[in-house]
């Protein structure tokens, strides 16, 4: 026979406040309608980052991220504080240029060219055109990605 706990509030022992809660891997939820039930870690982004900086990189807010190295010109390597288990991450991410690459005003976008299971690298393009695909750029003063993936 299955059981069910029913509560309001979920405190620490000591009932001081807030608690601990371990998650096994198995773990589910509920959709919003109801009808599926999806995996609650696998659905988790394992790493984020906020990063400010044209030139060299800040990281301002991040999860699970140990360092960036600015390796060069609109290039780009993360370093995880928790690995990964394998390559097979899906990597999101987005810029906001300032707008002021050598009058440069087409698409701006990112490529992952390096995908490891501690570490990823991206160069930043900024000018492309239907005829041309731009050139890597330093001028991007806010970008953020997250990996989806299973942690080692």
């Amino acid at each position: 026979m299955t059981s069910q706990l029913n509560v309001d509030t979920i405190v620490d022992k000591a009932g001081s406040g807030g608690s601990n809660v371990k998650m096994a891997n198995t773990s589910t939820y509920v959709s919003d309608g109801g009808n599926v039930a999806q995996n609650t870690v696998q659905g988790l982004a394992k790493v984020w980052a906020d990063v400010s900086g044209s030139g060299t990189p800040a990281v301002d807010d991040s999860l699970n991220i140990a360092s960036v190295i600015d390796v060069g010109t609109g290039n780009r390597k993360y370093t995880v504080s928790n690995a990964l288990s394998n390559t097979n991450y899906v990597v999101l991410s987005g810029m906001v240029s300032d707008g002021n690459t050598n009058g440069n005003r087409g698409a701006s976008g990112q490529h992952i060219y390096s995908k490891a299971t501690a570490n990823f690298a991206y160069y930043c393009y900024y000018g492309s055109t239907a005829g041309s695909d731009g050139s890597t750029s330093d001028s991007f003063t806010i970008d953020g990605f997250a990996l989806n993936g299973d942690l080692a």
